[in-house]
């Protein structure tokens, strides 16, 4: 497990796929994600499955201690891990809209990016984030991701098409 000062990251496990489901058949929830479509539990599963065998892939649950417990509020991860080219892509929702504007997510990657930059080794995070989806990319910004690039009407989304933000981070760069 990976901590920060109010939350740990863990593995995903099969248990959390019903939260899963609940989480992404939420439009609020999936609003700003490329989840497009309603979600059955044998999909989720098929795609639980997959990722148990894809060494580049690194799915992690956020935790935080509430009352007692670990409460899992969301998910993070970083996707097509390139050790060769020392970079992956970086995901998360905060799925329980309760700790929406925490602060969660922020830590969440903050200690995501520093098991990616000082115990992988990557030299480089990247991220795509819908342009109207301002306090993301607050988040983003906050943690020290840069403004790189704008991928124009690349998503149809409620009948629109939307602007995705490109945006990465360099080890470098990082204030952990």
């Amino acid at each position: 497990m990976l901590y920060g000062k109010d939350l740990r990251l863990r593995a995903i496990e099969r248990e959390d796929i019903p939260r899963f489901l609940r989480w992404f058949n939420d439009p609020e929830v999936r609003q700003f994600l490329t989840i497009h479509e309603p979600l059955s539990r044998a999909k989720e599963e098929r795609w639980f499955e997959e990722q148990l065998s894809r060494p580049n892939e690194l799915h992690l649950a956020i935790e935080v201690w509430v009352g007692g417990e670990w409460v899992h509020i969301g998910n993070i991860g970083l996707h097509n891990i390139n050790l060769k080219n020392r970079s992956a892509v970086l995901g998360i929702v905060i799925g329980e809209k309760d700790f929406w504007g925490k602060g969660y997510g922020r830590e969440a990657i903050r200690v995501l990016l520093r098991y990616a930059f000082y115990e992988l080794g990557l030299h480089r995070v990247e991220l795509e984030v819908f342009a109207q989806n301002t306090r993301a990319i607050r988040c983003y910004e906050a943690v020290g991701f840069k403004r790189v690039g704008v991928r124009r009407e690349a998503f149809f989304r409620d009948g629109a098409f939307q602007d995705l933000v490109l945006m990465d981070l360099l080890a470098s760069e990082f204030a952990g």
